[in-house]
């Protein structure tokens, strides 16, 4: 049965803004490598897109920020908990605070860590290091800003999300053309002006939370904030999905390295190939955040239909959705990678892979989905189990088919990784259906 109209609108009114903002991501390393594209020395296009990596995969770590907040906030809001609802922003955004302090006061150790896993050459390494030392100091605000986006999602206003997003990628690319251009700052410009349009960013963004704390919550005391049994939901909580995260990086950097090990041609085409994959995440993500929200919200009032119609009505647009992208990569596919490339070997190698790139999105979609339903219901225990099981599946599908398929063994391997993480949360979806009323 398919869910109402209204659930329709709904999850249209929250996964739309997503999309936008989500697609606009990679826009601030555009602008940062277009503007060193115009600088006298090449390397430094190299060095802030290694910077660029060090900081991406750095904060992606701390992705548990957003999703825990959005998880405990979408059910304060479905219950109509009030006071609860603001101190659900108020223990991450304390917690994001003092992580990204403890990353300030610990960047010398870290990028000594990170430049020796990716061993750039000399003539990157130094000004990488220049991007990194300035930029390192904007982790309280970038963290900051996770749990703030989690918040407006769970008081379903994503129009302020791609609203933020917008604004963060127009002030990085003026207060970068300024520093670099006006002030000659060179490489320590670029990183300053994504410095500065965070925390502009995340100044701007109190008088919103204000009004929307004003018609949403309630303010609580700070015994509330830091009651005992919260604060602890909230660690295992986030533990539970720093753990899930470390285990996804850990697939995504096996994958990128039996890729590797097979030929510089194969490690091209496999990165140009996981391009498509990300902006079919990208895509994909913003249903997911209408489930996470609309689910958690349903969850919170111990609604069953309510529940199963938010589900419903996310997961077959998004179905929809994955079912069109498939058709676009089988179509234009080829078109697509010639835009990343011109080397005809890289791109002939990427072709003859492509086929698990058009297939990858009917496959990973119900993750996604569900992933979205068990963030929303903070039913984060169940994700890190089965990542990991999923993740000894893939390491053991790849031990026995890299040798014998090569490259088809490893996107066969990558997708069986994509698919098992369907099937054993989906596993346990009837489970959360029995808890809620009917």
């Amino acid at each position: 049965m398919l869910p109402g109209q209204g659930w329709h609108r709904r999850v249209w009114r929250i996964a739309l803004p997503v999309v936008f903002a989500n697609l606009t991501q990679p826009l601030m390393g555009m602008v940062d490598s277009a503007i060193m594209g115009h600088l006298p020395d090449p390397a430094l296009i190299g060095a802030v897109a290694v910077g660029a990596l060090i900081f991406s995969l750095l904060y992606w770590g701390f992705g548990f920020l957003r999703m825990g907040t959005t998880g405990f906030a979408a059910q304060a809001f479905g219950a109509g908990r009030r006071e609860e609802l603001a101190a659900c922003l108020a223990r991450p955004l304390i917690l994001a605070l003092v992580l990204g302090g403890t990353l300030v006061a610990l960047q010398g150790p870290l990028a000594d860590l990170a430049f020796w896993m990716i061993e750039p050459s000399a003539a990157i390494e130094a000004p990488a290091r220049t991007y990194y030392a300035v930029r390192i100091w904007s982790a309280p605000a970038s963290l900051a800003t996770y749990v703030v986006v989690g918040w407006l999602l769970a008081v379903q206003d994503t129009r302020w999300v791609l609203a933020l997003s917008l604004l963060a990628n127009l002030l990085n690319l003026g207060f970068s053309l300024f520093f670099v251009l006006a002030l000659d700052w060179g490489i320590a410009g670029v990183a300053a002006g994504t410095l500065a349009a965070e925390y502009v960013v995340l100044l701007l963004v109190v008088p919103v939370l204000a009004w929307k704390l004003g018609r949403h919550a309630r303010a609580p005391g700070w015994a509330r904030v830091f009651e005992a049994g919260a604060l602890l939901a909230l660690f295992r909580v986030n533990a539970d999905l720093f753990l899930r995260t470390l285990a996804l990086l850990a697939a995504f950097f096996v994958f990128t390295s039996a890729g590797a090990r097979q030929s510089d041609a194969v490690l091209a085409a496999n990165a140009l190939l996981l391009h498509l994959h990300s902006l079919t995440s990208y895509a994909l993500d913003g249903f997911a955040h209408a489930t996470e929200t609309l689910a958690g919200a349903a969850w919170g009032a111990g609604d069953r239909r309510a529940f199963r119609g938010a589900v419903e009505a996310s997961t077959l647009w998004a179905a929809i959705l994955a079912i069109l992208i498939a058709i676009a990569y089988a179509i234009a596919g080829p078109a697509i990678l010639s835009l990343f490339t011109e080397h005809q070997a890289i791109l002939d190698t990427a072709l003859l892979y492509l086929p698990w790139t058009v297939v990858a999105p009917l496959l990973s979609v119900w993750s996604y989905m569900l992933d979205g339903v068990f963030i929303g219901t903070t039913r984060t225990g169940a994700m890190r189990n089965t990542m990991l099981l999923s993740l000894a599946l893939f390491l053991g599908l790849l031990w026995v088919l890299l040798p014998t398929a090569g490259n088809h063994g490893l996107w066969i391997a990558f997708l069986a990784f994509m698919l098992a993480r369907a099937l054993l949360l989906g596993a346990l979806l009837p489970g959360l259906l029995r808890r809620l009323r009917p």
